[in-house]
């Protein structure tokens, strides 16, 4: 055997042992990652037991939420929680569509990265501090001016007009829709510019050299090919605004009742849970809203879960085409 072959062997013995070492790590990260997960499902379920146990399917069908008599219901903050996070995507995807389509396709180079890094900055914000902005600069603006054309114009329309009747409080569910808007907005643009960005330039061309218009290039070539991270990325967006917490806390009106108006207070699982907790006295006040935390639990999971079956169809999809 010659003297190359042994250190080669040798060579070959401690690449082998430290991939084993690699795959052991990340196989124990992993599994440390799901054993988190139940763990805190199984802590959710354990401290939420009292609370469904005594209320049973009525938790979730009930809209009645008094501390004094201990009866908890869960509807009006799940329905605040829908609504204001429908809202918000109502609003942030157009948006978000909008500044990524201008910055990958029609904003001067020079200008690209100030506006990418502004959007990013705004993700930084801390939640308080767009609550604060929400109570104390938006509520206002839209107590005084538009709130009020929303019930002059929109009020007295036939299907619609129920959604915008009543006084403008300035805080509710609209406003906090608006709120968690704007939060949302730098997560979704962020990666629909990203995956726009990845769209092969030969495409484009291609498109161009054919007699395409630029939105024609955007509708049939660019999203198209990015659809997925669209998708993705709205879902993202969703995800964010379905878990914040204090930004809506401030604005959201914090009232246990379901209104047709989305001018009125209401209130969300997190808002629920950050006002009440430290308060809670009792094991089934304490329980209920620890069944508020797996609610919202289960609500995230079922809306990201589909979320990735429709990203691998849109991939399967595309994979056939």
């Amino acid at each position: 055997m010659s003297a190359v072959t042994i250190p080669y062997k040798q060579q070959l013995r401690r690449e082998a042992r430290a991939e084993g070492i690699f795959r052991f790590f990340s196989l124990a990260a992993a599994l440390l990652v799901l054993a988190l997960l139940a763990g805190v499902l199984i802590s959710l379920c354990y401290g939420g037991w009292p609370a469904l146990k005594e209320f049973r399917f009525g938790f979730l069908t009930q809209t009645i939420w008094n501390p004094v008599t201990e009866r908890f219901g869960a509807l009006a903050a799940l329905y605040g929680t829908a609504i204001t996070s429908l809202i918000a995507m109502i609003l942030a995807v157009p948006v978000a569509f909008g500044i990524a389509v201008f910055l990958t396709e029609t904003c001067p180079i020079w200008l690209r990265s100030p506006i990418a890094t502004c959007i990013e900055l705004l993700a930084a914000v801390p939640s308080i501090v767009f609550g604060i902005w929400g109570l104390f600069v938006l509520a206002p603006v839209l107590q005084h001016s538009v709130q009020p054309w929303l019930i002059d114009v929109l009020g007295d329309l036939p299907l619609i007009g129920k959604l915008f009747r009543g006084p403008p409080y300035g805080i509710g569910l609209l406003t906090a829709g608006f709120v968690l808007a704007v939060m949302v907005l730098p997560f979704i643009t962020s990666v629909i510019r990203e995956v726009f960005l990845s769209t092969p330039r030969s495409l484009k061309e291609a498109a161009y050299g054919l007699g395409a218009t630029q939105w024609e290039v955007i509708w049939d070539v660019v999203l198209p090919n990015a659809r997925a991270g669209v998708v993705g990325g709205i879902m993202l967006g969703l995800g964010r605004a379905l878990g914040e917490t204090m930004a809506v806390t401030f604005v959201v009106g914090n009232a246990h009742r379901i209104s047709g108006s989305l001018l009125a207070p209401g209130t969300t699982i997190s808002a629920s849970i950050a006002n009440e907790f430290t308060e809670a006295v009792g094991k089934l006040y304490t329980s209920s809203l620890i069944a508020l935390g797996l609610l919202l639990f289960v609500l995230t999971f079922v809306i990201i879960a589909a979320a990735r079956l429709l990203l691998l169809r849109l991939e399967s999809r595309g994979a056939q085409l």
